[in-house]
Parts: structure tokens; sequence; C-alpha cells
């Protein structure tokens, strides 16, 4: 068995159907159109299907979720009977409610007519209705941490009889505060089950995690954290914050038809940037902490099925849309936390195909530019303007602060920090450059994800 294991895992030629999966599956994914397995699926499937416990390193769109979901449920299809009242066989955490929906949508066209049962408990909907749910037993629940902490609480599920357990993006549940809830429901699950985590990065707190869920692991690299998908073109501008939302307009009308999605750090922020952009004739919508999830997921909608072709979002969708359509990334506003540059261009170049990320970088985000380079290991390339001084980046980053009454750093959605007008005078005047210049934005750069990481736990999962 060893050694036809390791034969399968050299074969990076494999399709879907030399990895042992049921027939229904196989034939689901071939209505899909998934006849070949990506790197991280053919490394992590045949562990997965001989029961070892997996630690799963990978690039953002690169299959994660078919990596543990078909392992998952080919083991949940060879089960006889139905879950027991208030019990799930298997448990995936995600650390937001956008991903946790994706990864819902995958599972059931995974499994279409193969009688699993598949639930979702997230935040900002009725918890009655996910208690009565969950009263008949389900086979696979997809969660977020907060609102099955929630759940665990009113004695609405228990986790004694969970044989299987996924920790997706764990990362993220690092960055948003989710850390005591992880130890409370490991507490909670059965010792003798299998485990997987996945993720794109591996912060060192990460250790913690995997020593407390996972027994004897199998780590599976497929690209060393924080690097991105070789198929994102980058580049960033150097420009004045209070110029931003001019050079984001030149560059959207390059491409008024195809679908571009806008990073801001703040809800406030992102709201009036997306606002600006409606007053300029685009069709955009906007997502983040302050909407409703019933208003999040009809944005959402309405950009997949191409009636919004501009999506302004905060961190929340970093790791939560799937859409292969996006070929624009903008990083209008650079993450606080690096890794969350790679999550967030991440969002193009998805299923193989190429993509762009541009970022804006103002003289207050200097720090976050350069931890954003040293994470990646690579220089992004400069599309217009020229680089801040560190002494430069400073002043800038204090004049901010003084502005906002001694706030923290960084500017805050599209006028904190107008650097051209007081504090930290730009170098070649970048401003005007990156607009004289805005052609250059068709070679943008892309990165995932950001935000400042939180103490607490995040209720916009």
């Amino acid at each position: 068995m060893a050694g036809g294991l390791a034969r399968r895992r050299k074969d990076m030629s494999l399709d879907f159907d030399m990895l042992g999966l049921p027939p229904r599956l196989l034939t689901n994914l071939a209505e899909m159109g998934l006849t070949d397995p990506t790197p991280i699926q053919v490394k992590a499937i045949p562990h997965a299907m001989d029961g070892r416990d997996v630690m799963g390193l990978a690039q953002t769109g690169t299959g994660k979720t078919a990596a543990f979901g078909l392992p998952l449920l080919s083991a949940i299809m060879r089960m006889e009977g139905r879950p027991e009242a208030k019990t799930c066989r298997g448990l995936i955490l995600a650390p937001t409610r956008e991903l946790a929906k994706q990864i819902l949508d995958n599972l059931r066209a995974y499994s279409d007519g193969s009688g699993v049962r598949i639930g979702l408990v997230v935040g900002g909907v009725s918890i009655n209705a996910q208690i009565n749910r969950l009263q008949r037993g389900t086979d696979l629940l997809v969660a977020t941490p907060g609102r099955l902490i929630d759940l665990l609480d009113r004695n609405a599920i228990r986790l004694d009889r969970t044989e299987f357990l996924v920790l997706d993006e764990a990362d993220q549940m690092l960055d948003l505060g989710f850390i005591h809830s992880l130890r409370r429901i490991a507490t909670l699950l059965p010792k003798e089950r299998q485990t997987m985590l996945f993720s794109a990065t591996m912060p060192k707190q990460m250790e913690e995690i995997s020593r407390a869920y996972l027994t004897d692991p199998i780590r599976i690299e497929t690209a060393p954290p924080g690097k991105p998908a070789e198929k994102i073109d980058q580049c960033v501008h150097f420009i004045a914050q209070a110029a931003k939302t001019d050079l984001l307009i030149e560059h959207l009308d390059q491409h008024r038809d195809e679908a571009a999605l806008v990073f801001g750090r703040t809800k406030h922020g992102s709201e009036k940037l997306m606002k600006a952009l409606v007053a300029a004739g685009y069709a955009a919508a906007s997502i983040h902490g302050n909407k409703s999830q019933g208003q999040r997921d009809r944005a959402i909608a309405a950009f997949k099925a191409g009636e919004i072709k501009v999506l302004v979002a905060t961190d929340v969708a970093a790791r939560g849309i799937d859409i292969p359509e996006v070929r624009y990334v903008y990083n209008y506003d650079l993450p606080n936390v690096p890794d969350n540059y790679v999550h967030r261009i991440g969002r193009t170049a998805r299923a193989g195909r190429d993509g762009t990320a541009i970022a804006y970088c103002a003289p207050a985000e200097l720090g976050e530019f350069l931890d954003i380079q040293k994470v990646m290991g690579r220089k992004i390339p400069v599309a217009s303007g020229t680089i801040w001084t560190r002494e430069e980046g400073a002043a800038a980053d204090k004049a901010a602060k003084q502005r906002r009454g001694g706030g923290g750093g960084g500017p805050k959605g599209g006028n904190g920090g107008k650097s051209r007008r007081g504090g930290g005078k730009p170098r070649a005047n970048a401003g005007s450059n990156a607009g004289a210049n805005a052609n250059g934005g068709q070679k943008q750069g892309q990165k995932a994800g950001g935000g400042r990481r939180r103490s607490r736990k995040s209720r916009a999962a």
C-alpha cells in the first residue's frame, strides 16, 4: 500500500478516477468539467483517503476545497445509517460567512444525488432556523467559529460524534481572533478523529493549532507560504492618498466590461469609495461588516451574474470570493497584515486563468508595502511614481495620526492621510505621475487580504 501511495503522489498527471473516489463523485466532477486534479489535490487526496491527518499549504485558488471535500464526502458516503439528533459526522470551520457559503456550494455540487446531508451555520441570519435544522442531525456541517460557539452555548449541537474535522484558512481565523473559540471547540471533539488543516500561509501561532488538532499529520506544501499564483501580473503605483480615487477611476475605465474587485481597509472608507464610483457612472456595490448577510449575498450574486462590474470590499471578501471571471484586483488601501495581500490578489488568476493585481501605495503605507515584499520574497514592479523614503513615509504617517487625533496608523478609506496637502511630501510628484502613467496600470499587482489583527473574536464572520 505504501509503495502504491508513493507512486500516486509522484504522478502529477493523475485524473480523478485514479484516486479511488466513489462513482457518484466522479460523475458529478465530470459534469462540472473537472477531470484533472490540481497539485494540492494530487498530493492530499490519497493521504486523506487513507485516513491520515493532513496539513496542506497551497496558494489561494488552487483547489483546496476539493482536496479536503472529496475525501470527506467519500468517507461519509461509505457510512451507514443517519447521524444522531443534534450531531454532525464532519465539521468544517471557515473564518468568514462568504467562504463558508462557498464551501457549502462546492460540496453540494460534488455530492449531488448522493444523499449526503450538508448544513451551514454562520452569523448574520436567524439562529432559531439553524437550531431547528440541526435537530435532525447532519452529515457535514460548515460553520464559522463564532456562530458555532453560540449554538454550543444553546445546546443546539454536540460534537462528541464528530469523526472528521477540517480547518480551512486557519491562518485567517487567527487574524480574526478566533483562537479562543478554536481551543474551546477542540475540547469538545473526540480524540479519535481525522483532521485536516488547510491554509495559504503559515504564521508561527499555527504550530499551536496543529499540535492541538492534528495527530502525526502529513505536511503537504505546493508553494512556499506567502507566494502568490504565478499567473498574476502585479504592479504598484506610488501615489498620494488623496489622488487614489481619480487613478482608480482611470484604471477602471480601461476595462469597464470586466469584473474588478477593489479592496479597502475600513468599512466606512469602502462604502464611501463605492458611492464615489457609482457617482462616476460605474455599476458598483460594496460588502463589509456593516452590511447584513442578505445585502452581502445579493452583492456577490450580482457580481457573479455580471450585473455589478466593480465590487468594493474589506478583507471580509479576501478569502470568500471564488469567481474565475475576476481579472483585476485593486489594493486601494494596503493591508496591515502582509500575508493578507496574498489572499486579496488570490481572488484573481483562479482556476488556471491570468489575472492582474494593482496596488496603490501612499506615503503612510510604505511600511506595509515593504513588509509585503519581504513576505513574498520578491519586488513588485513599479508602474508609476517613485518609492517613498522611510523618512518620508514616517513623516506622513505621523502627520496622518496627528490629523486623526493620534488614531491608528495607515490611511482610512478614501480620505485618510492626504499626503500631498501636508506631511510626507511625495518624491517625483507621484500623484500626477500616476495619472500620467495610467496606462502602466495594465500591469497591475495583487495580493491577498488584510486588516489589522484583532484580539477579540470578529463578528464580521
